[in-house]
Parts: C-alpha cells; structure tokens; sequence
C-alpha cells in the first residue's frame, strides 16, 4: 500500500500524494457551485439592525449556520466527496476536527454513500460529536487538543489506505466553501468590507477568491491572539507551528500553520487583526442576547475584530458570516453569567 505513504509536506502536518497543494482559482469556485447547489441550500444575506446602528453602518450577516450542519465547512465537504477516487468508496474518508469539519465530512460521505471516520480530541464538544454519530460517521476519541488528533488521524490514513481529508490543505474544500463568497457578490455586490474569521483558512481563503477578487470589498480575517498561529504565518512567511494555543473558541484553535490556505491568504488577504478572548466572549454574548443567535467563539472573531476599527465603518456596507451554531450550552451559560 505504498501509494498512501505520505510525501514531503511543505508545513508541520501530514500530505499523501493524492493532496493537489495547488490553490484554487475563483474559475473553480464557480466550477464548485454546480455540486454545492445540487446538495445544499443557498443560505440568507439579512441586514442586521442593532450592529448597523452600533457601527452606523449598513451591516449584513451571512447565515452560514442555516445550513444542514450549523457550518460553512458542509460547502468544501461535499464539493471533495462528489470528485472521490474509486479507489477510496471502500475504505472511506478520515479526518480529524473539533467538530464542524467532522461534521461536514460526515455528511458528505452520508450524502455519496462513502464511509466516513472521524478523530476528535478527548474533550470533543459533545453535540458534535453526536452530530458526526447520527450522520454515520465512526467517531474516535484521541488527544488532548485538535493537533494530536490530526496525528492520529494522518497516521491511521496510512496504515488503513483511506482518504485522509485535511482541515485546508485541499483545493476542493476551499473552492466548496467559497461559494458562500458567490452568493454574497452576486447579493451585495456594493459591498465595502468582508470580515471573517480564521482557523484553518479555509473560509477566509474562498472569501478572498470572491468577495476580494470580484468587488472592490477589503477582505479582513481575525483570529484570537490566543491561538495566533495563522495570523504569524501570513505576517512573517512562515509555516512554523505556533507554541500558543490557548483559546476558548475551537473552531479557530490550531497551532499549526497550513500551507495552502496560507499562500492564498498571504496573497490576497487585505488585513488580518488579532482579537482578544474577553472581545470573543463579548461578541457571542451580545449576539445572543441581541440577536438570539448561540454562536461559536470563533465566529465572534469577526464582531471583536469589526470593533477595532468601528471608527473608520461609519457609512460603509459591511459583511460577516455567522457559522457555527453548535456551543456547548455549558460554555455558553459561563459566558452569558460572565465566568472567564
């Protein structure tokens, strides 16, 4: 089985020889949407009215978390599942999460009749993981964090020979999730400002392929300071692992840089900010109170970082993705009652 050993991998995480570390264009976006708007819903673009008077800003949400797993990431899932090799059907796909990645690869394999294994960190948000579960993913439990997981993850596609779906070193996961950049250009295309959040990449990279490569939309990602790893690679070109990594919101909690997604970024992202984790808290407390909306900290990334600048909004038209409707109701509770 020496055709799944793994290759030289330009950042800190495992690539085998089927990984295209070739960046998508915005042409394979659109090539994308034929497979995403056969299989997911478009999700609403709705102006929202207590941000746009807080920024006196026209402030729209793009509500990624009406999709059938609460997530954007469900767009790269089934894009990578529908252009599977035949000779992975049997064996099936693999990846490691913290949940909504997982959760897309699971309903991409439900969806292509592919089997589908999953390796989370020990302290996996539950509702995910019975997510991934109903789905008809085999969940497996490994690691203290998201990067043993992935280890785990990368060395059981080697032994097993099945298809190891990485977080964003995958042109058809980012293409996927670019789409949701489509539907807003051809929505909102007067739009000023995209601000999004960064974990992986993934979704950052598909906006800058769209919103920053068809309008004339300055594109921000915002990552936590606690976790900054992506946020140095893109400042200092470099795919070195991060030794911080200590953020609440899993969704943007690695401490490797990747390398797809960061030459994307490095090329076309117009500004990247860095968010505390009291900002974090505070943006998925006010979007629940305000909005009741149960937003994961990462999604938050984007209001903390929307109020570092909101001096210079005023007037503009603004655009932020809400995604990630899967907080553990513990947490959410801690931050609504105030606990650090």
């Amino acid at each position: 089985m020496s055709e799944y050993s793994p290759v030289p991998s330009p950042d800190a995480t495992t690539v085998f020889p089927y990984h295209d570390l070739t960046p998508p264009a915005t042409a394979d976006v659109y090539e994308a949407r034929r497979v995403v708007d056969d299989h997911l819903p478009r999700t609403p673009l709705v102006r929202n009215e207590s941000l746009s008077a807080e920024f006196d800003a026209d402030v729209y949400l793009k509500r990624e978390d009406t999709l059938p797993t609460g997530a954007f990431k469900v767009r790269g899932g089934v894009t990578l599942a529908s252009r599977l090799d035949d000779e992975f059907r049997e064996s099936g796909l693999i990846a490691a999460s913290t949940g909504n990645h997982g959760q897309s690869v699971a309903y991409a394999g439900r969806a292509f009749d592919v089997p589908v294994t999953i390796v989370v960190p020990e302290a996996a948000n539950a509702a995910k993981v019975a997510a991934m579960e109903r789905l008809g993913a085999d969940v497996q439990f490994r690691g203290a964090d998201f990067d043993e997981a992935r280890e785990h993850a990368e060395d059981l596609a080697a032994q097993a020979g099945y298809r190891y779906v990485h977080s964003a070193n995958e042109p058809s996961l980012v293409a996927g999730v670019g789409t949701a950049g489509l539907e807003i250009v051809e929505t909102l295309p007067d739009l000023d400002y995209l601000f999004c959040p960064v974990g992986g990449g993934s979704s950052a990279a598909g906006y800058c392929l769209t919103v920053g490569a068809l309008t004339d939309a300055t594109v921000i990602g915002a990552q936590s300071e606690a976790a900054p790893a992506m946020r140095r690679a893109w400042a200092d070109d470099t795919l070195e692992p991060h030794d911080r990594m200590e953020t609440f919101a899993e969704g943007v909690a690695t401490r490797v840089p990747f390398a797809l997604t960061t030459t994307v970024l490095r090329e076309r992202l117009d500004e990247f900010r860095l968010v505390s984790e009291a900002a974090l808290r505070r943006g998925v407390r006010d979007l629940f109170v305000n909005e009741g909306l149960p937003i994961e900290g990462a999604c938050a990334t984007s209001l903390a970082a929307m109020r570092q600048r909101a001096d210079e909004l005023a007037g503009s038209t603004i655009v932020f993705p809400i995604s990630g409707r899967n907080i553990e109701p513990e947490k959410l509770t801690d931050i609504l009652d105030g606990a650090p």
